[in-house]
């Protein structure tokens, strides 16, 4: 890590991801000279707490780049698609949480594990974009396989915690099943169903083709990362009554003969990865186990039968850490050890 600091602001401070970029900071001891925490009208003029000291939540406008050298954002897409440019045209390079800039051909979409020599392309736009949280999971368990016995078909159904929603949809969960243990009718002003003790075969809107934008995204983020635009993608995005922690389960073509022992081994060796795979002892990867851990895991690793060069994977990672504020981090750590 390089021996200077650099002055930071987080845009979407206050949301559950700024969180996560507080604490991911200070964990990981990035050197911050200058900590700028922006926020809406809404929030602004909140404190916040950075390595023991309180810092006041400024509001975001045109001016609060001045000086920045990098920029977290996860304030929605709407709020990027205005203020990073912006940003970047202070002289501030953006890593973006959101959804607005993933496809840009102009701006890198990064997963450290997978494809760190993309950041490289920052100085076209000085934006750098953080992948879906679902799609970073699956890359990272997915690129020592992708590497080594190549990728014929990907099929992959995930079961997506409703923190992916936003804090009302974790608040909503919880008053649904208190309302439900109550015997009284459930609310549902988030959501478009009932979640408590429900699954949800939907997440985002429906697209023309009967997919859904976060499908959608699966498709054309892993695509874009793996530098391969005839990669098969089948996804099925899934809404589970779970706090935190996505979980997916993923079946894979592979190009060459691969074997279980082959992946466990090569996956252990893995940046990034955390093979729980003992079910015998009934040990696999579980939601209850992946909070606060900076890992993907992955366990349940076995042939499929049905096709040549088959195989099952579960995954399951952080969402709110890995699938978005510690993804971003470890981009900005690159940033400052090989460009800034």
């Amino acid at each position: 890590m390089s021996k200077r600091e650099y002055n930071v602001a987080i845009v979407g401070a206050t949301g559950m991801v700024g969180a996560e970029f507080l604490k991911i900071l200070e964990e990981r001891n990035f050197p911050v000279g200058e900590l700028r925490l922006l926020a809406s009208e809404r929030t602004a003029g909140s404190k916040l707490e950075f390595k023991g000291e309180e810092i006041t939540v400024g509001l975001l406008d045109e001016e609060s780049f001045e000086g920045v050298d990098i920029g977290l954002f996860s304030p929605g897409a709407s709020v990027s698609k205005i203020y990073a440019p912006k940003a970047a045209a202070a002289g501030c390079v953006v890593v973006d949480n959101t959804s607005h800039f993933r496809m840009d051909p102009d701006v890198p979409l990064v997963v450290p594990e997978v494809n760190p020599e993309a950041i490289a392309g920052y100085e076209k736009s000085g934006i750098i974009a953080n992948p879906n949280c679902s799609t970073i999971q699956m890359v990272v368990a997915l690129k020592p396989i992708y590497d080594h016995f190549g990728i014929k078909r990907i099929v992959v159904s995930t079961y997506q915690s409703v923190s992916g929603a936003g804090k009302k949809a974790m608040d909503e969960l919880t008053e649904q099943v208190r309302a439900l243990f109550n015997m009284t009718v459930p609310e549902k002003n988030v959501l478009p169903h009932v979640i408590a003790f429900n699954c949800l075969p939907q997440i985002d809107l429906f697209l023309e083709d009967g997919y859904t934008k976060e499908e959608a995204k699966m498709v054309n983020e892993t695509r874009k990362i793996f530098g391969n635009n005839s990669m098969l993608i089948s996804p099925t995005a899934v809404r589970v009554p779970v706090y935190v922690g996505h979980s997916e389960s993923i079946n894979v073509e592979t190009e060459d003969p691969v074997t279980p022992e082959e992946v466990r081994e090569l996956l252990s060796a893995a940046p990034g990865v955390e093979v729980v795979d003992n079910p015998a002892e009934a040990q696999y990867p579980m939601t209850i186990d992946c909070a606060e851990r900076d890992s993907v895991m992955v366990g349940r690793i076995r042939r499929d039968d049905t096709v040549e060069n088959g195989l099952n994977l579960w995954v399951v990672a952080d969402n709110l850490r890995k699938g978005a504020a510690l993804n971003a981090v470890q981009i900005a750590e690159i940033l400052v050890r090989d460009y800034l």
